[in-house]
C-alpha cells in the first residue's frame, strides 16, 4: 500500500488505455477495500487480457463464466458484465474520434483539482460535484457501475483530484492565492 502510495496513487494518468483500466479496477472496488483489488491487480491484469478493451469488447457467456471461476479475481457478475459494457462504450467512443482521456480529463478543466487541506480521513470527501457529472456523463455513454463514489476515488487515483493529507510527503501547501504550490 505505501508502494502504491508513493508511486501511483495521485500521480496524473492522461493514457486513455490506463484509465480504462483504473476505472474497471475502482468499479471492482465498490464495497470492498482497495487492498483487497490492489493485491488482485496481478491476477486481473492476466484474466483482463491486459484491460484491452478490444479483446474484453468481444467476451461472451464463456468468458463471464471463466472469470466468475477465477479465484484471483473478484467474482462479481455485475462488475465482470459492467467491465465488458465498459470495453464498448470506450470503444464507441474512440471510433467517433472521442479521446476516453480529453473526456475524462474535461470534468477537471484538464489539471488536477486541489482537494481542501484535510488532516483526518473523515475530512476527504467521498465525491463531489465534478465526479456527479462525470458518473452521470459516464451512464449517458452507456458505462455502467460509474456512480459518482467510484467516479471520485478513480479522480483520486488518477491524479485528477489531489487529497493527499496534510503532514503527507505528498501534500503541497496552499498558497497565499489560495492555491497549493
Amino acid at each position: 500500500m505505501v508502494s502504491y502510495h508513493d508511486q501511483e496513487w495521485g500521480v496524473p494518468v492522461r493514457d486513455s488505455r490506463s484509465l480504462y483500466e483504473k476505472l474497471v479496477l475502482d468499479s471492482f472496488q465498490a464495497g470492498l477495500s482497495w487492498r483487497t483489488v490492489l493485491h488482485k491487480r496481478e491476477n486481473f491484469r492476466r484474466a483482463f487480457d491486459e484491460f484491452q478493451p478490444e479483446r474484453i469488447a468481444r467476451y461472451g457467456d464463456r468468458d463471464v463464466e471463466r472469470l466468475l471461476a477465477d479465484p484471483g479475481i473478484i467474482r462479481n457478475r455485475q462488475k465482470i458484465e459492467a467491465a465488458i459494457v465498459n470495453a464498448r462504450a470506450f470503444l464507441t467512443m474512440e471510433e467517433v474520434g472521442e479521446s476516453f482521456s480529453d473526456f475524462l480529463w474535461s470534468f477537471v478543466g484538464g489539471q488536477t483539482i486541489l482537494g481542501k487541506p484535510a488532516r483526518r480521513w473523515e475530512d476527504i470527501p467521498a465525491r463531489s460535484p465534478e465526479s456527479d457529472t462525470m458518473a452521470a456523463a459516464l451512464r449517458q455513454r452507456g458505462f455502467r457501475f460509474v456512480g459518482t463514489t467510484i467516479c471520485y476515488a478513480f479522480m483520486q487515483a488518477v491524479g485528477m483530484v489531489d487529497d493527499h493529507m496534510v503532514g503527507c510527503y505528498r501534500y503541497k501547501p496552499r498558497t497565499r492565492l489560495g492555491r497549493r504550490s
